[in-house]
């Protein structure tokens, strides 16, 4: 009997209330007694000791095994009949074991401290990685090291390489130091000869200076023979190395095939020995020096179509068309004078050209044949006396091949030359040179040109 009452009173003993012949209690007054003042009302007796549950006693402690321990029923050893009230101890005294999971809730913790602690590591990482001092070496070095530095490498290209080599710590630490410096953007290609472990701003400096460059800087307009002499220098060879290898090997350097499309030329690499700058030092053979400087003719001159250039212009191939730049490099001299250069050249290889009668006559044709550079070279009628498919004062129409190494500048002339009548020019000084239509013309021009620079 859960409150005590008298036996009549309990449920157990009351008919089932409902309706028709059953007695429906609720409709009386004993369903609803009239409430007894306070000093009237039976004390109501302790409640017996619960034999339910205990739900209304338990509902404020936590149950859950995670955190009381308890196997949750999984565990073997639990004994039969422990309540979930169950201290640790049961009825008998004895201690209970304690269930896995709370290992695993120290296993768990452990987890996540460790957790904490490598995402706390790799976050500074990351932030060193990213917005810390990059890794850098102190002071200038020690020992020395050659690094070559290629055509167009950018500031992370540079980095890699002396990282590689030991120059410098880090790509970041170069990168920062070229930006740095002022000029740090002109680093040029070639070989350079460096300290190792050194810091990346004095890696910089270093590289900005001349002399730590050993690369050989070809000038637009040079020759051949002049190239052949500069690669056997640097490479400390015999004089006339380079250009026994050159005469020996042309046909495995990789010319062009139109590059050799006339039997008479003289050196089959004159005209693809591009003015550039070159890595150049010793221990390389003459071979692999001129086998950079072919393929960077090749792929200058591969940016446009020369054998369909050289059609709208009349000429013959494209080797014709580097000949006649080769001409405007030599006889221009200066880059504003390209274009009315390139349209004299055109203009005296025309059949109805009556001033020339097609020959181009230019001093730089007997240079070359000679192997010198002069300005006086004599009497026309003595010039034409030279018999030489390159002298233009004795044969009509181009030489049958380039007299030099042309740029970029004097082959773009070449290609897209000025209009005018011009058949002649002389250049008075640097900055002026007259072009004119007739000779009569020209000769007044040679005037000038002679009190101009008439020495004192």
């Amino acid at each position: 009997m859960p409150y005590g009452g008298q036996p009549g009173t309990s449920y157990d003993s009351q008919q089932p209330a409902g309706y028709g012949d059953n007695q429906d209690y609720y409709a009386t007054s004993d369903a609803y007694p009239p409430p007894q003042p306070p000093a009237q009302r039976r004390a109501e007796p302790e409640p017996a000791p619960d034999q339910g549950d205990g739900w209304e006693d338990e509902q404020q402690k936590e149950t859950h095994p995670f955190f009381t321990g308890d196997g949750g029923g999984d565990d073997g050893d639990a004994e039969p009949g422990d309540g979930r009230r169950g201290g640790g101890r049961d009825r008998r005294g004895k201690t209970k074991k304690k269930g896995r999971n709370g290992v695993a809730c120290v296993v768990v913790a452990a987890v996540l401290v460790g957790g904490v602690g490598g995402a706390g590591y790799v976050g500074y990482q990351y932030w060193q990685t990213k917005f810390g001092p990059p890794p850098d070496f102190v002071g200038t070095g020690s020992g020395s090291v050659e690094v070559e530095i290629p055509q167009g490498a950018g500031g992370y290209e540079i980095a890699a390489l002396l990282v590689k080599k030991g120059v410098v710590k880090s790509q970041r630490a170069f990168v920062s130091a070229q930006q740095a410096n002022p000029k740090g953007n002109t680093i040029q290609a070639g070989v350079y000869r460096l300290n190792k472990k050194m810091s990346a701003a004095n890696a910089v400096k270093t590289m900005l200076s001349p002399s730590s460059r050993n690369a050989l800087v070809i000038p637009e307009g040079k020759r051949n023979v002049w190239v052949y002499e500069e690669i056997d220098k640097r490479l400390e060879l015999k004089k006339g190395e380079t250009a026994a290898v050159a005469k020996a090997e042309a046909k495995n350097l990789g010319l062009p095939k139109w590059a050799n499309d006339n039997n008479e030329v003289k050196d089959p690499l004159e005209g693809f020995l591009f003015p550039a700058s070159y890595p150049v030092a010793k221990g390389m053979t003459p071979e692999a020096v001129l086998k950079k400087m072919v393929a960077r003719a090749n792929a200058e001159y591969g940016k446009q179509d020369l054998a369909a250039e050289a059609e709208k212009l009349g000429l013959k191939s494209p080797l014709q068309l580097i000949t006649v730049a080769s001409l405007v490099q030599a006889e221009g001299k200066y880059k504003h004078d390209f274009d009315k250069v390139a349209r004299v050249v055109y203009n005296r290889l025309q059949p109805e050209n009556t001033e020339t009668v097609g020959r181009l006559e230019f001093d730089s044709t007997v240079n070359y044949i000679k192997s010198q550079s002069r300005l006086d070279l004599g009497a026309v009628d003595d010039l034409r006396k030279i018999k030489d498919p390159y002298n233009t004062y004795d044969i009509k129409g181009l030489p049958p091949g380039p007299i030099g190494n042309p740029g970029a500048d004097a082959l773009n002339s070449s290609i897209e030359p000025a209009d005018g009548p011009w058949y002649y020019f002389v250049s008075v000084t640097s900055d002026k040179t007259l072009f004119a239509v007739t000779n009569e013309e020209h000769e007044e021009n040679r005037q000038q040109y002679e009190k101009e620079n008439k020495k004192p």
